[in-house]
C-alpha cells in the first residue's frame, strides 16, 4: 500500500526510526486527502506523490535487488535499472488503487523493539478505519541521510518476498530479460486497463 509509505524527511538531527515513519505517513496520507485526484488514483499524480514524496525515503536499489534475490547479481547494470523502473512502476500502478481508500483512517503505532544503535529495524503499526485493523509493517535501514524503507509487510505479507516467488520463476523459465519483459507486459496492460 503506497499509501502507507512516507514521503521526504525534513528533520533536522537523528530521528527515531518509528518517529520517522509516523511523521511522514501521516504527511503521505495528508496528501492523498487533499487531492482529489490522487484519491481517484489519476496514474499522472500517483507517480507525481511517489516520485517527489516517497521514493527519497525508500532504499529501491535494495528492495528491488531483494525482491529479483540471488539473480540480481547477474543482472547488467542496464538490467538493474531496467528492473527498478518497471518494478517501481508496477508497484504504482498495483497500489494506486489503495489511495482512493484513504478517507477517515489513522495509523496506530506499536512500541518500539530495537537496540537504540540498531542500523536495521522493524517499526510495526495498524491502520484504523472501518472494519479490522490493517496491519503494516515498515523495514527500514539506517542510511548516512537518514531511515530509508526497503519492505513493507501488509496484512503479514512482506512485500519483497512475494515478488520474490514470482521473479523467481520468470527468471528460472525465461532469464533476467524475461523477467524484465514480463514486467513491461503487465506494466502495459495495466496502463490499457486504468
Amino acid at each position: 500500500m503506497l499509501l502507507a509509505m512516507p514521503l521526504t524527511a525534513g528533520a533536522a538531527g537523528p530521528e527515531a526510526p518509528d518517529a520517522f515513519i509516523q511523521r511522514v505517513t501521516t504527511a503521505a496520507m495528508d496528501a492523498v486527502r487533499a487531492d482529489p485526484a490522487i484519491q481517484a488514483g489519476e496514474t499522472q499524480k500517483v507517480s507525481a506523490l511517489v516520485d517527489g514524496l516517497i521514493m527519497p525515503n525508500v532504499n529501491f536499489s535494495r528492495m528491488t535487488a531483494s525482491a529479483v534475490g540471488r539473480y540480481w547479481r547477474q543482472a547488467t547494470p542496464a538490467q538493474q535499472q531496467q528492473l527498478q523502473d518497471e518494478f517501481k512502476t508496477l508497484l504504482v500502478r498495483t497500489y494506486s488503487g489503495a489511495l482512493a481508500q484513504v478517507k477517515d483512517q489513522t495509523l496506530t503505532f506499536r512500541p518500539l523493539r530495537a537496540a537504540p544503535d540498531a542500523t536495521e529495524v522493524v517499526v510495526r503499526s495498524d491502520l484504523r478505519g472501518r472494519g479490522e485493523p490493517i496491519q503494516l509493517d515498515y523495514r527500514v535501514e539506517k542510511a548516512a541521510n537518514g531511515w530509508k524503507i526497503y519492505d513493507l509487510n501488509v496484512m503479514g505479507i512482506w512485500l519483497v518476498e512475494t515478488y520474490r516467488t514470482q521473479f523467481s520463476q520468470e527468471i528460472s523459465a525465461r532469464g533476467i530479460d524475461g523477467l524484465i519483459a514480463a514486467l513491461v507486459r503487465r506494466n502495459q496492460s495495466n496502463a490499457t486497463s486504468s
